[in-house]
């Protein structure tokens, strides 16, 4: 997981990975092999990435959702759909599955835009999974189902989260501090509450909110 104020430069350190930019230095490794020594189709075959902001065409939501697998079949969709919590909303709509949703998605909620996006990388079904922000925004009962559906999503999966409130990223194996593009910190939750003061402050401001 990556831990920073806004503009720390943890989106810069996610966009990395597929090489949406590239390193001006140094490497990035996936088990030992640089991404920069693989065809860039085949990196990104291997990569989903569930962000604040979806990217929807003015199309059905079934064709949304196969933009992530072109040859998928209506039940894998639809399954992908269901492990999203997508078809709740899709089942109400007047066409179902065939319902047109605008440029953009602009006939979608915030919410449902998130979780077709969850759908469609449920439906790649890649080994490693970026999630940027991917709750943000969200009233919490929509948040909980998008959690939920995360957490089914990221199962054994290698998952690099940037979230926007800890208690999404409680439970990361290992957790980075960013601070002016920087990574000054790494630890656990636990760890990073003895040692980081960044860390600790995020967290109590937290606390006290919720």
């Amino acid at each position: 997981a990556l831990v920073g104020h806004s503009g720390a430069g943890k989106s810069s350190i996610l966009n990395l990975i597929p090489r949406f930019y590239n390193c001006d230095a140094g490497d990035i490794l996936i088990d030992n092999q640089s991404i920069y020594n693989v065809p860039i189709r085949n990196l990104r075959s291997k990569i989903s990435l569930v962000t604040q902001d979806t990217t929807l065409f003015d199309d059905t939501i079934k064709n949304n959702i196969r933009y992530a697998s072109i040859d998928a079949s209506d039940q894998e969709i639809e399954e992908a759909a269901k492990k999203s919590f997508a078809d709740e909303f899709i089942n109400k709509l007047p066409q179902k599955y065939e319902t047109l949703i605008g440029e953009n998605g602009v006939r979608l909620s915030g919410g449902e835009k998130q979780r077709l996006s969850i759908a469609r990388a449920m439906l790649k079904k890649t080994p490693i999974v970026l999630l940027d922000e991917a709750t943000s925004s969200l009233d919490a009962e929509t948040e909980s189902k998008i959690q939920e559906a995360i957490n089914l999503l990221t199962k054994n999966k290698t998952t690099i989260v940037i979230a926007h409130r800890l208690s999404t990223i409680l439970n990361s194996e290992k957790i980075l501090v960013v601070d002016k593009g920087e990574i000054i910190n790494e630890g656990t939750h636990a760890d990073l509450l003895k040692k980081c003061d960044i860390y600790k402050n995020f967290y109590e401001k937290q606390i006290r909110k919720d």
